[in-house]
């Protein structure tokens, strides 16, 4: 047995802890947690903003992926520190939890709570250069690895107050080192909406000719909301917004309602996003609900033997941002998803009722609208209730519930299961014959289904296509989704690798994101890869090929051992039902060798709109789509 004693205790110094356990600091070393950098500085740079110092915060993707975050704001201090004896611009990019917002004064508000967004960028950074402006003069000190290369010197006058960071990610600790603009325009854009008048501008200057990108909105969580809702048809034209503070709370929220079937609420503390909401969601959900409630009552649109009318009713086709700055905000978890200070739930909730109220009451005619809208989803809803209690499977081991179709596994533990989402009868025999039945199960669907954008719950559980989907995964949809009761953790969709086989996905993926959509962000959808070309000769072993570009390489593999070209025969196919159960296997659902792409969502806000626009009533904001993305398009059908 290996001695243990105290030799074994490692101490970690200074921002060894943070280059040694990364993850723990930015979730992730992906490209998730590379973008995760900039997202920092910037932060600290609008944590300016909302204490009234900084109106323009300027980034850029400087060549060699090297980023150059500058702001106007007060400019980091590079006095000595009391405490720490150096300088203080120091002391924030080596110290971990040293910042300005731990109740010493320099910030009411903020996103950063923990002080250690400067300090994690250094120890992760191969480089980072930092100049400082108090208006008396520039300062600059340069880093590496956490480690300080030039200490605090005056570098030239200055009067204009403001940071510059310069830093350039380690390749050592990160598995890609290239920034994305598309992410990054993401978060800029939202930073601008969630802070009025904030100019943030992006520039890559990675390649020639590109332009600066400008983010500024005087209209604030509005434009946010008008954002959102393009391609859609409003309700209310002018966007509802309210504001107001109570208990150092400050709220601002913004709303509109469409004629989609599907709501949209984000929300925000201190401009961090919480996509678990939290009590400030509940506050807003609250108030939003006893504000239609009173107001149905009050002139007699709801009856005394009625039932109140139910939240999710409300909701439909509700567009909304809830922002709240508060003074100690307390998250659930580590990942500053969700808000759990019980103060906010009240306070939010008497400004809706006290505003919402007085809206509906000065605009009858909008106020009847999405009434009218309301009450016709109650009647959907419990339509869909009675469907549903036909569909609803009462326990998982009641397999004679199960669609007809699906060719069930013989294993029981979720977590181990998967289920593949077949196109068409024939593909889907083959992957029945082709599977491992102990793991896998095969759902085989045929013909176009339900679009679901144009749909309510009732039309979803009652629709030949759908149903049995809903049942096969028994989590339930919309309200009644619950994400305890998945029977399959991997949930594949397989489809041909042509036009239709696209748009049975995109159906497929529209009906999960709108009525599913935890699957999305939990990571439970993956897209099959069935190969586009098979490579064979007599006496070689075949080659299957997932693309042109794969062709390509595969094509010069075999050259270099000898076989050309003219000496081998090409098939492309055009369809699953092409392959045999052990070519399905081989290729596409053997997992030691298939190529899978999981569907996540990386931009709840564009996912939206991308599906507002291919999916929804509108005509013209879909032929826009196609005439500015036609030229994208490599596998048309002809």
């Amino acid at each position: 047995m290996a001695k243990y004693d105290e030799n074994q205790i490692q101490v970690l110094e200074g921002l060894e802890a943070v280059r040694k356990r990364p993850g723990m600091y930015i979730g992730s070393i992906s490209s998730r947690g590379l973008h995760h950098l900039v997202y920092e500085i910037v932060d600290n740079a609008v944590d300016e903003a909302l204490a009234g110092y900084c109106t323009e915060i300027n980034v850029e993707i400087l060549p060699d992926n090297i980023i150059s975050v500058q702001d106007n704001g007060r400019g980091i201090p590079v006095g000595k520190h009391p405490k720490m004896g150096i300088s203080t611009l120091e002391v924030v990019f080596t110290v971990l939890h040293a910042g300005g917002k731990f109740g010493g004064g320099g910030y009411k508000v903020s996103g950063g709570l923990h002080g250690v967004g400067a300090s994690v960028v250094n120890a992760l950074s191969e480089s980072v250069y930092v100049e400082a402006c108090d208006g008396d003069g520039v300062y600059a000190a340069s880093f590496a690895r956490g480690k300080t290369i030039e200490t605090t010197h005056k570098v030239r006058d200055g009067k204009k107050p403001g940071t510059k960071v310069i830093f350039k990610p380690d390749s050592q600790i990160f598995e890609t080192t290239v920034f994305e603009t598309d992410v990054l325009v993401q978060r800029l854009r939202e930073m601008a909406f969630l802070n009025k008048g904030l100019k943030i501008t992006l520039w890559d200057k990675r390649t020639e000719g590109t332009e600066q990108m400008v983010f500024h909105y005087e209209g604030g969580i509005k434009s946010f909301v008008e954002f959102m809702d393009k391609g859609k048809d409003p309700v209310n034209s002018e966007v509802v917004y309210f504001e107001g503070e109570d208990k150092d709370v400050q709220v601002e929220i913004a709303l509109q309602y469409t004629t989609s079937y599907s709501e949209n609420i984000l929300s925000f503390v201190n401009n961090i996003p919480t996509g678990e909401g939290g009590t400030h969601v509940d506050g807003f959900k609250r108030g939003l609900t006893k504000s239609f409630n009173d107001y149905a009552r009050r002139f007699n649109i709801l009856k005394e033997k009625d039932d109140n009318l139910a939240g999710e009713d409300i909701r439909e086709g509700l567009s909304a941002v809830v922002s709240v700055r508060v003074l100690e905000p307390q998250f659930e978890g580590q990942t500053k998803t969700k808000l759990g200070n019980s103060e906010v739930a009240g306070v939010v909730n008497s400004i809706m009722i006290d505003k919402m109220g007085q809206f509906l009451e000065e605009n009858p005619s909008i106020a009847k609208a999405i009434l009218d809208k309301t009450i016709s989803a109650q009647r959907a809803r419990e339509a869909a209730r009675k469907a549903r209690e036909l569909a609803r499977r009462k326990t998982p081991l009641e397999s004679t519930t199960l669609p007809g179709k699906l060719a069930d596994c013989q294993e029981k533990d979720a977590s181990k299961c998967e289920i593949y989402i077949v196109e068409g009868d024939s593909a889907g025999g083959n992957a029945k014959q082709g599977r491992d039945r102990k793991f896998q199960a095969i759902l085989p669907l045929w013909g176009k289904m339900l679009n679901v954008e144009k749909a309510r719950a009732d039309k979803i559980y009652n629709n030949e296509k759908l149903n049995p989907v809903i049942v096969a995964l028994g989590t339930g949809i919309g309200a009644d989704f619950n994400l305890e009761k998945l029977r399959y953790h991997k949930i594949i969709l397989m489809a041909d690798a042509d036009v239709d086989g696209a748009h049975i996905r995109t159906l497929l993926l529209t009906f999960f994101f709108r009525h599913m959509r935890p699957l999305v962000e939990n990571g439970n959808i993956y897209i099959a890869q069935p190969p586009l070309f098979k490579l064979f000769k007599k006496g070689m072993e075949d080659v299957y090929c997932y693309n042109e570009a794969d062709l390509d390489v595969k094509l010069k593999e075999l050259e270099e051992k000898g076989i050309t070209r003219e000496q081998l025969s090409m098939q492309r196919y055009k369809g699953l039902g092409e392959m045999d159960a052990e070519q399905l296997w081989d290729t596409t659902m053997n997992p030691e060798t298939r190529i899978l792409v999981r569907v996540e969502l990386e931009d709840a806000v564009k996912a939206d709109q991308i599906f507002s626009v291919l999916m929804g009533e509108n005509v013209e904001p879909r032929r826009e789509f196609i005439e500015q993305n036609a030229k994208y398009v490599t596998n048309l059908d002809i």
